[in-house]
């Protein structure tokens, strides 16, 4: 029997455990951070400074606990250029997850206004599939710093079955180094401890993966994307946004996302002109940024080219529209410092693993966001979790 590690329990490791475990392959998942209520995710943020802040997390269940619970197909049609079709895993993920528009009872008062402004101005704004469960969601603002009511679909749900299918989970377990041997892999270490395995599948993040996929001799970790974002605001008094599911509807441009968001990074700046969060509507300009950073032993460089500042001053300006359409007192609108949400392309296939997301080290698969080959431009965790599920497939089959 096929002894496997998978490190990570984002949406690619807990994804691919979970396939093994269906087929009766024996998994070992190794995490780096600990087990967390749900409620207390954003207390595990470990944002960093690369030219943008990037937001990132380390916990059990990963980045997917605070997640806004966007499910779209990103990507799909560059990987089926590739060669790499993911239609049955989607269907099959979207079944898992119960993918769909929620309804009207969770759309507020400033995503509607939104929407409605868009399509004043001839824009077509169309309601954001969502792995929520209507029943349990009671939109409160709260899925970025984690549901605290489990209403959001995580990597936890795929994790506990994984668990019940007789998959070992070690928790506070960073692996340091992959051990190879004649050009296989045979284990990794994690502390002062080694696990031996046939097969090693690393899911750590576009961060974390290049940077141990080097300490085989894999030159990784260039063509950094993080999706970069601004969140563009002003002043619509007593809207009560703050409160609102966020990022409930999608505007899909040519290389950048509109959709309704809240940050506090702009209340904070109205506080001081004597407006309340309660005052403050707001969207995300998601830009699909080019491949320009790089991940380092110590230093992570990600700064935006002249391309990603264009399509953020074309999708703000955009954005500063709408706002205004729907009521927004256009003297107060602001925008945020760039910032990263999904960082990939650090370990791209066809650059570093195969269509089977394989390294050159036999047995050493990456099935995170660093193979995505470019920035999907929108968010990317339901194309994980179909990738994962194909690589789940393949291994067992092989």
């Amino acid at each position: 029997m096929k002894n496997v590690i998978v490190v990570g329990s984002g949406a690619g490791g807990a994804t691919v455990a979970r396939e093994l475990a269906i087929n009766g392959i024996n998994v070992t998942l190794l995490e780096k951070g600990d087990i967390i209520p749900v409620d207390k995710a954003h207390q595990c943020y470990e944002n960093l400074d690369i030219g943008v802040e990037l937001l990132k997390t380390s916990c059990f269940g990963g980045t997917t606990l605070v997640t806004a619970g966007n499910a779209v197909r990103s990507s799909q049609k560059v990987f089926e250029e590739m060669g790499i079709r993911l239609n049955r895993e989607f269907d099959e993920v979207e079944d898992d997850l119960g993918v769909g528009v929620l309804p009207d009872t969770h759309f507020g008062e400033g995503t509607l206004k939104i929407m409605d402004a868009s399509s004043s101005l001839g824009l077509t704004m169309s309601k954001m599939p969502k792995s929520i469960n209507p029943k349990e969601c009671i939109p409160c603002g709260k899925c970025a710093f984690g549901c605290p009511r489990n209403a959001k679909w995580s990597s936890l749900n795929y994790l506990e079955e994984a668990e019940k299918l007789g998959i070992k989970i070690n928790i506070n377990s960073p692996v340091t180094r992959i051990i190879t041997s004649n050009g296989h892999v045979t284990g990794v270490r994690s502390h002062d401890h080694e696990y031996s395995a046939d097969i090693v599948i690393l899911c750590a993040g576009a961060i974390e993966t290049p940077r141990l996929l080097r300490s085989t001799g894999i030159k990784a970790g260039e063509h950094l994307f993080v999706d970069t974002f601004v969140t563009v605001g002003g002043v619509l008094r007593e809207i009560d946004f703050y409160k609102e599911l966020s990022m409930n509807a999608l505007y899909i441009g040519d290389g950048f996302i509109l959709s309704p968001h809240y940050s506090s990074l702009l209340t904070s700046r109205f506080e001081k002109q004597g407006f309340h969060e309660k005052d403050v509507l707001g969207m995300m300009v998601k830009i699909k940024d080019e491949n320009s950073g790089y991940v380092g032993e110590e230093l992570v460089v990600k700064n935006n080219t002249p391309q990603d500042v264009g399509l953020l001053a074309e999708g703000s300006a955009l954005a500063g529209a709408i706002l205004t359409e729907a009521g927004v007192d256009p003297g107060t609108i602001i925008s945020t410092p760039a910032r990263g949400a999904h960082p990939g392309g650090t370990a791209a296939i066809g650059e570093v693993v195969d269509n089977n997301l394989e390294t050159k080290i036999k047995g050493l698969f990456v099935c995170d966001a660093s193979v995505f080959p470019q920035a999907p431009g929108a968010p990317p965790v339901l194309t994980i979790l179909a990738l994962a599920k194909r690589l789940g497939k393949h291994i067992s089959n092989k």
